[in-house]
């Protein structure tokens, strides 16, 4: 895919300040110390700073602040790595497919498919299910009985969306990923072993969710687990049966919540977070990475626990600096009892 603009054109698009030559040609992006002619950089961490001065870039996104002193062509905005995440997608090569059934997908007669939607070699869409206009549907993949996929979303290759899935518009679900599975519903005989608790709920997706690879949401075992709009999930993600993530909430890898817990609006958990089941995390909560939670969180702020108790993210600091004086201490307190 070849990518040409003026950067008067992207100037334009992202509201940015243009100082040079809108004429200048952009065909791909870069980062500063690795851009060569033709491609644009940006400037967000002024840790990188020191690569400004002999970028290769034909053009520079900068703050207003990094653009002081700066004579050659740039675009001055407020926040450089947002301007930088929008006109990201100028250049993605992964562009929409033209409206396209292949003739190796099976598609039974009764979903209803719109007109302008991308099906791909081997994928399966089965009885009832719903696919909205402008919708791509990779190879391999299998959209179960009775669920739904919102306006515009794509759904890569080789993903399973179980029966009775609701997935808004605009999302976005990589491959590997499989929505609708069994939760991890057992209850224990008296005898030893186990009954399976058939899970008899669905999944809820909202609009312009991102769903990273090899991500697990398991639907509910009465009622739906429940992702709301905004949400974006790493790869390696799990939601367990009937949790709810709420709007605009990020998970990093291999960060999960199990079973009926909450998770509120705006939250942001790291990598290897656990959230335990039954539990409740109210809106505004960062997690640091490798915490457990075992309690509900209900003031908003940062948490971190490193395999301890979690705690606030700076009552558990002072403590991680006193674990490191204990030592000494415990010398201390020896040498004064004898």
């Amino acid at each position: 895919m070849t990518c040409d603009y003026s950067l008067g054109e992207i100037a334009a698009y992202l509201k940015a300040e243009l100082r040079g030559d809108p004429e200048v040609r952009i065909t791909g992006l870069n980062t500063l110390q690795d851009s060569v002619e033709g491609q644009l950089a940006f400037l967000s961490n002024t840790k990188y700073s020191k690569y400004l001065s002999d970028s290769q870039a034909s053009a520079v996104i900068l703050s207003e602040k990094s653009a002081a002193g700066y004579s050659r062509d740039c675009l001055v905005v407020v926040d450089p790595y947002l301007a930088y995440a929008l006109i990201s997608s100028w250049f993605d090569s992964d562009k929409s497919r033209d409206s396209f059934v292949h003739p190796s997908a099976v598609v039974d007669a009764s979903a209803k498919v719109a007109n302008n939607v991308y099906v791909g070699p081997n994928a399966v869409i089965e009885e009832g299910a719903v696919i909205a206009s402008g919708c791509r549907i990779d190879a391999n993949t299998v959209i179960g009985a009775r669920s739904e996929i919102g306006e515009n979303s794509h759904i890569s290759s080789n993903v399973a969306v179980y029966h009775d899935v609701t997935i808004g518009h605009s999302a976005r679900v990589h491959s590997g990923s499989v929505i609708g599975a069994d939760g991890f519903g057992f209850a224990p005989r008296a005898t030893g072993g186990w009954q399976k608790i058939y899970q008899i709920g669905g999944v809820t997706i909202g609009n312009n969710v991102e769903v990273g690879a090899c991500t697990t949401i398991d639907r509910g075992a009465l009622g739906d687990t429940f992702v709301g709009n905004g949400v974006i999930l790493d790869n390696h993600v799990q939601i367990a049966h009937n949790a709810v993530v709420g709007d605009n909430t990020a998970m990093a890898a291999y960060s999960g919540v199990a079973g009926s817990a909450s998770v509120g609006r705006n939250c942001i958990l790291a990598g290897y977070v656990a959230i335990v089941g039954h539990i409740s995390v109210c809106d505004n909560v960062t997690v640091t990475a490798r915490t457990l939670v075992t309690k509900s969180i209900t003031e908003s702020g940062s948490y971190s626990s490193g395999g301890t108790q979690v705690l606030k993210t700076a009552d558990w600091r002072k403590n991680s600096v006193r674990m490191g004086q204990l030592d000494d201490m415990a010398r201390r307190l020896k040498k004064l009892e004898e």
